[in-house]
């Protein structure tokens, strides 16, 4: 055989057996391969199936929690439907209290009458009650009486009959003096509540009003123009006006002080007009002094339309305005009238309004309660009398006439209204600086002494300056003569020494002026 041959025969078997080699070696990690996938297989399987159990029991946990949480809802939607119930009972409950508490205090506002009212129907319900309760004990009572003390069967019934109605009526008279008592403290409570709170709403200042007048100087050369030329303007000032002039007491401004009011005001409308008008001397001075005298009229209807607009007035005859207006020269004690008129007005509203009466005749009777006090110079009579014969002549209506009339008790109060006006017309006045005694008593004294003054023959005016310390006396030139002057001085003098008190002295000037005039045609 060709060796050749057998070499590639050899060479071949060779392959084959290798081949078959990696065949049988490849079979068998196939074999290998196909254990571990069935073992990898199996233990999948066992790991799905306890999965599987492991889901399964989590849904059955599941359907029980599902199941718990069902119940915890039907639980929660019944406790939400008790408490949206108890919520609508308390406020139900808190209606119920608020309508109560609404009750109590419309209750506890009942005046003293009601009150009283109903201590008599309990004293009422009381001997009622007792009455019954002696019908009940009648019968056994008797016979207990009877055979304890036997007495008859009438005198056993007098004697319990005399010990019941005695207990009842102590019983009853306890019970009205308690239902007393709780009245009259609901009514000081309550009447301290409403005097306080009109107080407060009614806040305004005091009207206490001076002797003095500040007017401010719009320049500063004004003060040498009111003084004049050596003196001459301030001198006829002085001497037309009454009033004193003090232009070194405040810098820029200038004083007039004087213990009439209506001269005052006079002085300032006079004093005010020259110094817009800017020329000053002794015939302007004049002219200044008649436009203000000849504008009083007007200054006081326009003072009482005012007064009665702040008021809250309306409706008042032309005639009551104008009288109202002269009140604002008058004081009481330091106080304007006219202001305290004003302030008792509001006072009164407000104490009306929180006792539920009428706030128009309230106001209307405060506004007008010291009208009388501008007539009673001219009119006899007290000031509420002759204020309310004013109101009635001039078609107020019956009730606040009597709040007029009864505000100081000459008459008897015949409505709450007139009541509130006296309470009103108290406050006012007893406000802390309202009222200053001592400065009406120097107006006093200052009114004495020029109506004394005045008494002399020939005394034309008197006019009471420097605060009483000097009294000047315009005589008439055809009355009295030159040389008489001295003699009358002296006389007014000793008539001031003898029937006038007065702190320190007084000096008396008499003055007598002679004018001479013509017309040139």
């Amino acid at each position: 055989m060709d060796p050749g041959v057998v070499a590639t025969v050899v060479g071949l078997l060779g392959a084959c057996l290798v081949a078959l080699i990696l065949v049988l070696v490849a079979r068998r990690e196939a074999a290998a391969q196909r254990v571990r996938a069935e073992q990898d297989v199996a233990s999948i399987k066992d790991e799905a199936r306890a999965l599987l159990a492991d889901a399964e029991r989590r849904e059955r946990r599941l359907a029980e929690r599902e199941q718990t949480l069902a119940g915890d809802r039907a639980q929660v939607e019944d406790l939400d439907r008790k408490a949206r119930a108890r919520a609508e009972e308390a406020a139900d409950a808190r209606r119920e209290a608020q309508r109560l508490a609404d009750e109590a205090a419309r209750e506890a506002d009942r005046t003293t009458a009601a009150a009283e009212r109903e201590a008599q129907t309990r004293l009422a319900e009381a001997d009622a009650l007792a009455a019954r309760r002696v019908l009940e004990a009648e019968r056994a009572a008797i016979e207990e009486l009877e055979s304890a003390s036997g007495l008859t069967r009438e005198a056993a019934l007098e004697e319990l009959t005399r010990r019941l109605v005695e207990r009842a009526t102590n019983d009853a008279a306890a019970q009205v003096r308690r239902a007393e008592a709780q009245a009259r403290r609901t009514a000081e409570a309550r009447a301290r509540r409403i005097v306080a709170t009109a107080i407060q709403r009614t806040a305004v200042a005091t009207s206490a009003q001076a002797s003095t007048v500040t007017l401010p100087l719009p320049s500063d050369d004004m003060k040498g123009r009111i003084i004049g030329k050596e003196g001459r303007n301030i001198r006829a000032f002085e001497a037309l006006t009454g009033v004193n002039v003090l232009v070194d007491e405040q810098p820029g401004a200038v004083l007039l002080s004087c213990f009439d009011a209506e001269r005052r005001e006079i002085a300032q409308v006079a004093l005010e007009a020259l110094m817009a008008d800017g020329r000053i001397h002794p015939q302007r001075i004049e002219a200044a002094y008649a436009d203000a005298l000849a504008g009083a009229e007007d200054r006081t209807d326009a003072a009482g339309h005012d007064a009665a607009e702040r008021a809250g007035v309306a409706g008042l005859h032309p005639e009551l305005v104008r009288t109202l207006g002269r009140l604002r020269l008058r004081t009481s004690y330091g106080q304007n009238v006219l202001e305290h008129l004003v302030e008792s007005a509001l006072l009164a509203a407000q104490l009306a309004a929180e006792t539920g009466t009428d706030v128009d005749v309230a106001r209307r009777g405060a506004f007008l309660h010291d009208v009388g006090k501008a007539l009673t110079a001219e009119v006899p009579g007290t000031h509420a009398l002759v204020g309310a014969d004013l109101a009635r002549r001039l078609g107020e209506s019956p009730e606040v006439v009597n709040a007029i009339a009864a505000h100081h008790d000459e008459v008897a109060p015949e409505t709450v209204e007139a009541v509130l006006v006296q309470v009103a017309d108290a406050i006012s006045a007893s406000r802390p600086g309202a009222r200053r005694e001592d400065l009406d008593q120097y107006v006093e004294r200052m009114d004495k002494l020029e109506q004394l003054v005045a008494e002399h023959e020939g005394v034309r005016r008197a006019l009471a300056m420097s605060a009483g310390r000097e009294i000047r006396v315009v005589v008439e030139p055809e009355r009295v003569v030159d040389s008489d002057l001295p003699q009358l001085a002296v006389t007014i003098a000793r008539h001031i020494e003898r029937d006038l008190a007065y702190p320190g002295e007084i000096k008396v000037t008499v003055v007598r002026e002679t004018r001479a005039s013509a017309t040139a045609g």
